[in-house]
């Protein structure tokens, strides 16, 4: 028997299929465009998201004769939606993560609810990304495509939909909507009635892990599954990603290192207070039942390293094109061991935790006629590395301890960025056998859903831990003493307002 896991994200889809052991037997991906109508917009065609999917799935299946996959669980990005009217209609496209258009309609609400109301109710502090504002943006601007929605979907209940079946949502994404009481795991009725919703509007909540229903015989036939395929609930990808990895107990933690970072660790029990309040960071359920979890994460991320190829790699993506190679892997080769001695403020994009600024721009600090190009690429991927220490610290001054990252994502198979990673962190960088862990996150979970085997004796069984990246103790003392610089670069910038 073999479990499939599909992970849906911001840039792409992918489809991996396990077998009993958890060893990898067919995979598939797509990219998707993401489209900018409006300045400040950002926005996926969810049909397209839909096709991707399926085709990843069909393609992911074609390779696995002889093994029949038995249960599929569904990951995706947060906080997406796409509304739908009684007869499966997309009335839009999904808003993503960092589209800002409701940035005054989030000012305005949580302040009239109250910011701390919303914080000790749903875990988290408001921002334009969440669900609810951008809801509530549409209800304000596009009143028609409110009034005529049956259900508000997210992509993993979605893709369940499309499947065949009632869609049900996972409790750690409903968490990522800013309407579910993560503390009592149900809808919030008051924050329900305020945005003009009911809780018919929306999936069914269940814990990650929970049989949800069989994939339908006709769509079964179309994308290559036999009959009978349950699909389980799995959830938002970063806690399904972190159960990918093997992150179950607390002192763990993912280290997603990708088109965005992200963090995300295993705590017993809901962690809240006025340091993660007044530094946005959130308490919500981990895909692993029992557990919580918290998303530290930078949304420039790797995309600074995608920017820099795009703009300055042209001729390594020339020449990777001719050879057969990796084009970030050449570029990542010219930064060199030593640290770079520039000094950069990530924010290409809207920050991510702790400011959610959305009104900033990045920096570039200490350049001279000497400057070569690995250096400042080197320097950018420094920068995005210490917002994420700048998190972790106050993780850790919040009571959340974190001894070991495991790095999964794309970065986490270049050596290179690793001890990149772990010289600016000052903690050790453990690598995982499935780097796609957000797709093996899912698949344990439908593989428990079928079987019964316990998540953690799946967790056992199917992770497998790789090498392990140590700071260089050099670096990693340079680094410790730019950190306390790179700490005041925020605020003496932001009053600049370039």
């Amino acid at each position: 028997m073999s479990y499939m896991g599909l992970d849906i994200g911001q840039t792409g889809c992918k489809a991996v299929v396990f077998d009993e052991n958890g060893h990898e037997i067919g995979s598939s991906y797509r990219e998707y465009k993401t489209l900018v109508p409006n300045e400040g917009w950002a926005e996926l065609d969810s049909k397209e998201v839909r096709d991707s999917c399926f085709t990843v799935m069909k393609e992911a299946i074609s390779q696995c004769e002889g093994d029949p996959v038995q249960g599929l669980g569904i990951s995706s990005q947060g906080e997406a939606f796409t509304p739908v009217d009684v007869d499966g209609n997309y009335l839009a496209n999904a808003m993503i993560t960092f589209d800002t258009r409701a940035t005054k309609t989030a000012e305005r609400w949580s302040e009239q609810f109250g910011r701390r109301r919303l914080y000790d109710i749903t875990g988290h502090t408001p921002h334009p990304m969440f669900s609810l504002f951008k809801l509530l943006w549409l209800k304000e601007n596009q009143k028609e495509v409110f009034d005529k929605t049956w259900k508000f979907l997210c992509f993993e209940d979605l893709l369940q939909y499309e499947l065949g079946i009632e869609p049900v949502i996972s409790w750690t994404l409903a968490g990522r909507t800013m309407m579910f009481n993560v503390f009592e795991h149900r809808w919030e009725d008051e924050i329900l009635r305020e945005a003009g919703l009911t809780e018919k509007n929306l999936a069914r909540p269940v814990p990650s892990g929970t049989s949800c229903g069989f994939v339908n015989d006709e769509i079964a036939k179309e994308l290559g599954f036999q009959k009978g395929v349950k699909i389980a609930s799995a959830g938002h990808d970063q806690p399904v990603g972190a159960l990918g990895a093997g992150v179950i107990t607390p002192g763990t933690a993912m280290y997603a290192i990708g088109t965005s970072e992200c963090i995300s660790p295993s705590f017993a029990d809901p962690v809240t207070g006025d340091e993660l309040f007044s530094n946005n960071l959130c308490t919500y359920d981990h895909a692993m039942q029992g557990q919580y979890t918290t998303t530290a994460f930078s949304l420039t991320g790797g995309n600074l390293l995608r920017w820099f190829r795009d703009v300055w790699g042209a001729l390594e993506k020339e020449r990777a094109a001719r050879e057969g190679k990796d084009p970030y892997e050449m570029l990542l080769e010219q930064m060199g061991r030593k640290p770079s001695g520039l000094l950069c403020l990530p924010y290409f994009t809207p920050t991510g935790t702790p400011y959610y600024d959305a009104d900033v721009s990045g920096a570039l600090l200490g350049l001279r006629l000497t400057t070569e190009r690995g250096e400042v690429l080197k320097a950018l991927l420094e920068g995005v590395s210490f917002e994420m220490r700048l998190n972790l610290s106050i993780l850790e001054t919040s009571g959340i301890e974190i001894e070991e990252l495991r790095a999964i994502g794309g970065g986490a198979k270049s050596p290179v960025w690793l001890q990149l990673k772990a010289d600016v962190m000052g903690k050790p960088v453990t690598t995982v056998e499935v780097t796609e862990a957000a797709c093996l996150g899912c698949a344990m979970l439908a593989c428990s859903a079928v079987t019964g085997e316990p998540v953690e004796s799946l967790v056992s069984r199917w992770v497998k831990k790789g090498a392990t990246v140590v700071p260089d103790p050099g670096n990693a003392e340079y680094y410790r003493e730019r950190f306390e610089v790179y700490k005041s670069l925020y605020p003496a910038l932001k009053v600049l307002k370039v």
